[in-house]
């Protein structure tokens, strides 16, 4: 437990909403959560489930109903061919990870990702006696992870390589050349690529490469959380090679019985064509804020050294600006500004002490806002 660190973006949540409290007006820009609320369709789908009984445990792999539209999403969405068979409903991306790490890892054994990164994932590793061998990466290497990199840092103790395209915090995706050549290294070592696809939808010009497109033998895990604005409910999936299914559905078993039954049909309206018509117009409002706040930024001072082409993070660097820590330098604009973005150190130690994290999960407004207030700092 001591090795499991808590979310420092909650820390900063809970002096928001303590300032809140007394009054002070506070731009919300730390949590990766969408500002938009569930799709009226999933709502009403969600108390229809409920009025028609459908409350009781489902298949530890999900209902078939919901795997085979995630199958055809893929298919019409994507072009891509994912049978329903290798689609396993989890409770949240999380569920997809730590299904995933205790599959994968054994105790003493490591998985290479980047540094900085998504900070659970070194979590679920750590809770299966496994280790993230973190790698330091550079904005020079857009903050991910290529195949040449992954093979120096490579041990006898590896198992496999995790990526997240687009990733968090920075927002930055592999290419299909760079994919590929991480694949590559990985089957040539029988390790195991696992991918963070979580934000494949959230991409503002021409789609990431997604693995699944590549091959049959990558593990992706993937959410209703983002793209589909469901945070709370707590659903999300995985794609995995075939012969990995029956060994997930027995860990699911134990570890979770099944989802909550009610979310999977809820999630369901989630496909109907009025609804994918919303997202993609939310989705066109994330992009016009990424533009607004990527100009603003940089014209503040603020280093933006690798420009997120998805998810809705802005990764900065504050050398231009202050010479404090990240950490310090968040809670001045919280306590003296009412902005309220998370410091590097949430995401790792690599150059952490001098990047801040923007999400751009506000209104344009708020957003304005906040750049009206840096710019009295700073300008």
């Amino acid at each position: 437990m001591a090795d499991i660190e808590p979310f420092r973006v909650v820390e900063m949540l809970t002096r928001a909403g303590e300032l809140q409290a007394a009054g002070v007006d506070v731009v919300h820009m730390e949590a990766g959560e969408p500002d938009f609320p569930t799709l009226p369709q999933v709502v009403a789908a969600a108390k229809a489930a409920l009025d028609a009984g459908h409350t009781s445990y489902s298949p530890a792999a999900g209902i078939p109903q919901l795997r085979e539209a995630l199958s055809r999403w893929y298919r019409q969405q994507h072009n891509l061919d994912v049978p329903a068979e290798r689609i396993m409903i989890t409770p949240g991306g999380s569920g997809a990870l730590l299904l995933m790490s205790a599959l994968l890892v054994n105790p003493g054994q490591g998985i290479l990702m980047t540094d900085p990164g998504y900070p659970c994932n070194r979590h679920f590793l750590r809770l299966v006696e496994g280790r993230a061998q973190l790698v330091p990466v550079s904005p020079a290497q857009r903050f991910q992870l290529t195949a040449s990199v992954a093979e120096q840092y490579w041990r006898d103790s590896t198992v496999g390589v995790m990526v997240a395209s687009p990733s968090n915090p920075t927002g930055t995706a592999l290419t299909t050349d760079e994919m590929q050549a991480l694949l590559a290294l990985c089957q040539a070592r029988g390790g195991n690529l696992i991918v963070d696809e979580i934000y494949q939808d959230l991409v503002f010009g021409d789609a990431a490469a997604s693995v699944l497109g590549m091959t049959d033998q990558a593990f992706v895990l993937n959410s209703f959380s983002k793209y589909f604005g469901m945070t709370g409910w707590r659903l999300g999936w995985m794609v995995a090679p075939e012969q990995a299914i029956p060994a997930l559905e027995k860990l699911a078993q134990n570890l979770f019985i099944s989802m909550s039954t009610p979310t999977q049909y809820a999630a369901l309206a989630a496909f109907e064509p009025e609804a994918l018509a919303v997202l993609e117009q939310r989705k066109k409002e994330y992009a016009q804020r990424r533009n607004y706040l990527l100009k603003e930024l940089r014209a503040i001072g603020f280093g933006i050294e690798a420009e997120p082409v998805g998810a809705f993070y802005i990764y900065a660097n504050i050398r231009g600006l202050t010479q404090l820590d990240s950490k310090d330098f968040c809670l001045q604009l919280l306590e003296e500004h009412g902005i309220a973005i998370t410091p590097g150190a949430d995401f790792g130690s690599h150059l952490a002490s001098e990047h801040v994290r923007f999400a751009f999960t506000t209104s344009l407004e708020k957003l304005q806002e906040a750049v009206r207030r840096l710019r009295e700092m700073f300008c």
